[in-house]
């Protein structure tokens, strides 16, 4: 959410901003701006919109300087305009800011300096950090940085240019993602790494409550509430900018569908082979199980819908008692957490405000807390007691899919090899479970190439409706629920996931004449119940697409359009069936021309609450 890029170096530091800007747009944005540091004064361009209205800007925009700071902004503080648009700064334009995050009480704060003559421009939030660091200004913009944010209530990342300081970007951290990218005579300054790793493979990333003082010749850590110098790690980047980029795929989207088999067999590697799990690799062993008397899972979106997945999970293999909760409403029911609580939340950014706000919570209350996350450093696995990475590698496209497919894959790792530590099942059943574990990666292969022409014919279908519903039973409905979270997120119809065996308690009603119903059914024990209810809505005249065994309906004079999986344990057919309703969505967002990678309203990375 939002995106924070700085350089100072000997470079033109506007293609390096803009180029960084790029890299972020995965975050979510609807305005951009720069700001520039020119010869003891400041040169700030930003455009409400996509960043081709502020490259266009910059194009025609002659000035040339070594500093900068840049910002993609999503909207919370203020409609998307130009004037509300990042950078912001002082009546004088002695200081400019960027900034992501919520002040919580800035209205406080502007009040009081309404009252000692500021002069507003914007609806924002962030505006007062200008006018604040502009009053505490006294020769030294760390220490004028360093009063502000010791006033600011909420989450925030800052980063701050002076007219009077050349050469210098001052930045503070808490509760939102930085990161400073270490060069020779340059240094960078991102929300997140790929901002930059065409230019270092060499980060800091910096901590709550710290703040960075960036020069090109070097960049010095404090801690702002002390003052303090912090000595700080070098973090050191192990996959390249290649990863991030398209390669020819139209949309980063379908690039991270395709790139699936690949991602589950990188988190396999080294944790399963045919005899056995291992995950001596994340510190985890049997005593996190041991002492276990129940699970809670606490996600958001998504990474919620895995979690889903890992209740069945537990609860059929390890016969551990599991909640599931999502992350925003965790904290506010009061959760019965002790120290024989195991909470696992799941975040691919590893940044969601929501879900760090729960893992402290949990660590507060005396729980174990165990985190699945995909960015190395991120504030989730800093602070976890214990972590799994995910390891599908950097996930551009707003909708998730890759990261969910190794959220589910490492459940099944973490699940099977509890089930074994607390000899919940046999060496023959443990055996057939690793051998359809490690097909997983060529079975979802497989499922791509088979149902993808098909699936484009279906979506084709699908444009001219506005409803659409999914149903199934037990594990089947989570993965209806992430299907259709998966078509509301990029194509804008409704799609709502029931339960297949509630439709008689009122979703039926909604049922009428040619309305598509997406029905999953891979829970062998279940299917002639689940198919009970296609007949259901197929008799009210709903439009039937069912993702079930290859060969295992018989009879198909119900069924509009079949999709076939090969076959596996049906604890972990989810993997398979979820891929021809990614590929679903995506097609369907691409004949309704939406904006498939960035969607509307939406943010890759929620680190506010």
């Amino acid at each position: 959410m939002c995106g924070i890029v700085g350089y100072v170096g000997n470079k033109s530091a506007k293609p390096i901003l803009l180029e960084g800007l790029k890299k972020l747009e995965y975050r979510g944005y609807d305005s951009a701006g720069i700001a520039l540091q020119v010869d003891q004064a400041l040169d700030v361009i930003k455009k409400q919109g996509k960043l081709e209205k502020l490259e266009k800007a910059l194009h025609n925009n002659k000035v040339e300087s070594k500093i900068g700071i840049g910002h993609t902004r999503w909207a919370t503080h203020g409609k998307p305009t130009d004037e509300n648009s990042h950078p912001h700064y002082d009546a004088d334009y002695n200081f400019a800011v960027v900034h992501n995050g919520i002040i919580e009480n800035y209205q406080s704060i502007k009040e009081e300096l309404l009252a000692e003559g500021k002069v507003f421009t914007s609806e924002t939030d962030t505006e007062v950090i200008a006018h604040l660091v502009d009053k505490y200004y006294k020769g030294d913009l760390s220490e004028a940085v360093s009063r502000t944010v010791k006033r600011l209530e909420g989450s925030f990342a800052i980063a701050v240019i002076s007219k009077n300081e050349e050469g210098r970007i001052v930045a503070v951290r808490k509760d939102s993602p930085l990161i400073v990218g270490l060069g020779q005579n340059e240094n960078f300054l991102a929300s997140d790494i790929p901002a930059f790793l065409n230019y270092t493979d060499q980060f800091y990333i910096l901590e709550d409550g710290e703040m960075a003082d960036i020069r090109k010749e070097e960049v010095k850590i404090y801690d702002y509430l002390t003052e303090k110098l912090v000595a700080k790690e070098i973090f050191e980047v192990n996959w390249d900018a290649e990863m991030a980029e398209k390669q020819g795929y139209q949309h980063f989207m379908l690039k991270e569908i395709k790139e699936q088999p690949e991602s589950v067999k990188e988190l396999f590697k080294n944790k399963i082979n045919a005899e056995e799990i291992d995950l001596s690799q994340t510190g985890i062993d049997r005593s996190l199980f041991t002492d276990t008397h129940n699970i809670q899972i606490v996600a958001c979106g998504t990474a919620y819908h895995s979690g889903l997945v890992a209740k069945y999970l537990f609860e059929e293999l390890v016969e551990i008692p599991v909640q599931v909760d999502v992350a925003s409403e965790y904290r506010y029911r009061k959760p019965l957490l002790d120290e024989k609580t195991l909470v696992i939340v799941v975040s691919q950014s590893g940044e969601t405000a929501d879900t760090l706000a729960a893992l402290r919570l949990a660590q507060e209350k005396g729980a174990r807390v165990l985190a699945f996350v995909n960015v190395q450093g991120s504030s989730i696995a800093r602070e976890a007691d214990h972590v799994i990475y995910l390891k599908a590698g950097p996930e551009i496209a707003v909708a998730s899919t890759k990261a969910y497919t190794n959220m589910v894959a490492a459940f099944y790792l973490v699940s099977l090899q509890a089930a074994v530590w607390l000899n919940k099942i046999d060496e023959k059943r443990k055996q057939a479970y690793l051998k359809d574990l490690i097909r997983l990666p060529e079975l979802i292969r497989q499922v791509i190439s088979n149902v993808e022409t098909q699936i484009k014919l279906i979506a084709k279908e699908y444009i001219s409706h506005k409803n659409i519903f999914f149903i199934g039973r037990n594990l089947d409905y989570t993965i209806a629920l992430e299907g259709a979270l998966k078509l509301k997120e990029i194509s804008y119809l409704h799609a709502e996931a029931y339960p297949a065996g509630e439709l008689k308690h009122g979703t039926l009603a909604l049922v009428d004449e040619g309305i598509p119903v997406i029905a999953v059914a891979t829970r062998k024990d279940l299917f002639d119940k689940s198919y009970s209810n296609i007949k259901e809505v197929k008799s009210r005249g709903a439009e039937i697409l069912l993702i079930t065994w290859e060969g295992y309906l018989q009879e198909n004079d119900t069924v509009d359009h079949l999709v076939e999986l090969p076959d596996i344990n049906d604890l972990f057919a989810g993997l398979l069936a979820i891929i021809p309703l990614q590929l679903l969505s995506y097609y369907t967002a691409l004949y309704l021309d939406c904006d498939i990678d960035q969607p509307r309203n939406l943010a890759k990375s929620v680190t506010v609450e």
